[in-house]
């Protein structure tokens, strides 16, 4: 009898550890990206200050650029002279990642434009671009002298003061940078109505 008993103790002693080892099972495995983990959302930038910012040509002559004086530029836009037919690349200088991809509206002028640009790594920056043919009716948006608002999903709005610049500057490089020339051609003649030439 002494030893039944001793036995059913160590019979629930071990019935109860398989029981209390069934909560403290290892949960299964589960896969998951460090990059990802470690990825946190940025926060959407803030629509810059453009008071006081201006359109300017770029030293080539085949772009102007919008920004603040003695600061980088916000917007671009460049004429591809060397395509058939000419196109206009708009830039949008705000950070970008690899492969993504967004819409950029520009409103102003009674037209409400809306540009596909994609993340590109130029001249050391990641940024926003999208390339269309210079007679691309899109482009019209630039073409009056009234304020623009170009607003980029999470790169803030600029607002951008109305300006012939950018007009000029689409016309110029829908002609393939012909009409630039004859008006300089016209302007020497309006400063020499006599039609002489210098000599070289």
């Amino acid at each position: 009898m002494g030893r039944v008993k001793a036995v059913v103790p160590l019979t629930l002693l071990c019935l109860l550890a398989a029981c209390g080892r069934g909560g403290d099972e290892p949960v299964e495995p589960q896969r998951f990206s460090l990059d990802a983990a470690r990825h946190v959302p940025e926060e959407p930038l803030l629509s810059p200050d453009t008071a006081g910012a201006s359109w300017t040509v770029s030293s080539n002559g085949q772009a102007i650029d919008f920004g603040a004086p003695g600061r980088a530029a916000w917007l671009t836009l460049a004429c591809g002279l060397r395509e058939a037919p000419a196109t206009i690349t708009v830039i949008r200088h705000a950070a970008a990642r690899p492969g993504q991809k967004a819409l950029f509206p520009v409103l102003g002028n009674g037209i409400a434009a809306r540009f596909k640009v994609d993340a590109a790594l130029a001249e050391g920056e990641w940024r926003w671009e999208g390339a269309l043919p210079a007679s691309d009716p899109s482009l019209d948006v630039f073409t009056g002298p009234r304020e623009l608002e170009a607003t980029l999903p999470g790169g803030g709005t600029l607002v951008i003061a109305g300006s012939r610049i950018p007009g000029e500057f689409v016309n110029w490089c829908r002609a393939g940078g012909r009409v630039q020339r004859a008006e300089a051609a016209e302007q020497a003649e309006a400063d020499d109505p006599s039609g002489a030439r210098p000599t070289r």
